[in-house]
């Protein structure tokens, strides 16, 4: 073992990752997470790594960007993974998980590591100089420990405002108007889905727009903004007639044998509801329902009224109502390496939506890449950067100094960035179909890290310090 600790602060997913990591690689870890003694509004328990929104991690096919994200962690042993695949449930193309059994075991694996020791404070400041640290405070980050953050990078911290959905009981649903599908057949029909006419639909969306919220505090209605992956469903409803048709509630590629033919395209689009409202699987047994797309900040009493209107939920019972609150985030480009280390202290890496990521397997990747640079440095060694063909190494360049540099002339303001195609180098060959590119940059990307990981192994293995927790 390496006679060094390092503190990791905050035990979300990427503190979690950093965590893990950087113990698994021999070296001590001191886990700082503030709950239970300061909590915050969008946290219901005091486990580690809890979902606060959506228990998706995103599209469970490695041709696809998030899928592709979440197999280049597996190569790499992430613990947040391999922990999201041994508890998930039924979700169609996604990888969705029972959030409780998930976080309670996150808990269990890390408290129980005999070289990750638990400290269940606030951090209220950055730690020394000479101690190095991985910060994963997360969009939650609390106000004094933001407010030295912002002191110590001369920067204002960024922030937009996300909101969770609403959870329900799923013996409360009437099953005899929601039906059980998948978008286009793909997988199991994990999905329950309530189907609105055009009436219901039109006064659904009156409502929405009309219905009471909670009201922002002053300092926050001055900069109020939200992040467009995941608006509050009564800000899609304002934006258009049909927005919400064009989201969430779209009902193209569902279809209720009921109906009639599956196959008779004439007979689909004719019988085809006006919208469709999903519920996904919270826990493997469908006793909770997450409503999908319905991120809200409305009153509780107004989201019981409203989305009782949704037909099959008119005796819905809510196990959690939907929030919204403010997530904190970095200006990145102008703060980070590659490494995700800070331009201003080598000892110091940030990871998580905090750095900008978007998605629970990027702040995943996050926690992935600053514990294994925080190991190699606590062991002297060269730090390492994900080869720019992965997704890791493409979302990586997109929030450190790279994309700075990058764009210098651009007057684009910085954003969080979720895995996307659309970050990673173009191929040698074109290829004009999306289905055979995307695979192709799926191929190229486990290619690359076949021959990176061997490198990465072959660091770590030459002090004989390995520790492996199983």
């Amino acid at each position: 073992m390496i006679d060094k600790q390092v503190i990791v602060i905050g035990a979300g997913l990427a503190g979690c990752e950093a965590a893990w990591q950087i113990a698994n690689s021999g070296v001590a870890v001191k886990l700082i997470e503030m709950r239970p003694s300061h909590s915050t509004p969008a946290h219901h328990t005091n486990e580690f790594g809890e979902l606060v929104c959506s228990n998706s991690f995103g599209a469970l096919s490695p041709d696809r960007a998030a899928g592709l994200l979440q197999e280049e962690l597996r190569t790499f042993n992430s613990l947040i993974i391999e922990t999201a695949d041994r508890f998930s449930v039924p979700a169609g193309g996604a990888l969705a998980v029972d959030r409780s059994k998930f976080s309670k075991s996150l808990t269990q694996r890390l408290a129980t590591h005999p070289l990750v020791e638990i400290n269940r404070n606030e951090q209220l400041d950055l730690p020394d100089e000479d101690t190095i640290t991985v910060l994963a405070t997360g969009p939650l980050t609390s106000d004094e420990l933001a407010t030295r953050i912002k002191n110590f990078t001369g920067i204002n911290s960024c922030h937009f405002f996300d909101a969770a959905s609403p959870i329900i009981y799923g013996d409360t649903i009437n099953y005899e108007i929601a039906f059980k599908a998948s978008r286009y057949d793909k997988g199991d029909p994990a999905y329950l889905n309530c189907p609105m006419d055009k009436n219901s639909y039109v006064n659904f969306r009156n409502e929405l727009i009309e219905g009471d919220q909670v009201s922002l505090k002053d300092f926050e209605k001055e900069s109020a903004n939200f992040f467009e992956a995941c608006l509050p469903i009564e800000e899609l409803a304002r934006r258009g007639v049909d927005t919400m048709r064009f989201g969430p509630l779209k009902s193209i590629g569902l279809w209720n044998p009921e109906w009639g033919d599956l196959f008779d395209r004439e007979n689909r689009i004719k019988k085809r509801p006006h919208a469709i409202v999903q519920l996904r699987k919270e826990d493997l047994e469908g006793k909770l329902l997450n409503m999908v797309g319905f991120q809200t900040n409305l009153k509780w009493s107004e989201q019981k009224r409203i989305f009782r209107m949704i037909p099959g939920l008119e005796k819905a019972e809510f196990v959690r109502f939907g929030v919204m609150h403010r997530n904190t985030f970095l200006e990145s480009p102008k703060l980070l390496l590659p490494t995700l280390q800070f331009l201003k202290r080598e000892n110091l890496f940030a990871a998580g939506q905090i750095a900008g990521t978007e998605g629970y397997a990027a702040a995943a990747a996050g926690g992935l890449l600053a514990g294994l640079n925080a190991s190699l440095l606590a062991k002297n060694k060269s730090l390492v950067t994900f080869p720019k063909e992965s997704m890791i190494g493409s979302l990586m360049n997109f929030i450190s100094n790279k994309n700075e540099i990058m764009s210098q002339k651009k007057k684009n303001k910085f954003q969080p960035m979720p895995a996307s195609f659309g970050l990673v180098p173009e191929l040698t060959i074109r290829i004009k179909d999306k289905k055979l590119r995307y695979k192709a940059y799926q191929e190229r990307s486990l290619e690359v890290l076949k021959g990176f990981k061997k490198v990465l192994d072959s660091s770590f293995e030459k002090d004989h310090a390995l520790v492996e927790i199983n």
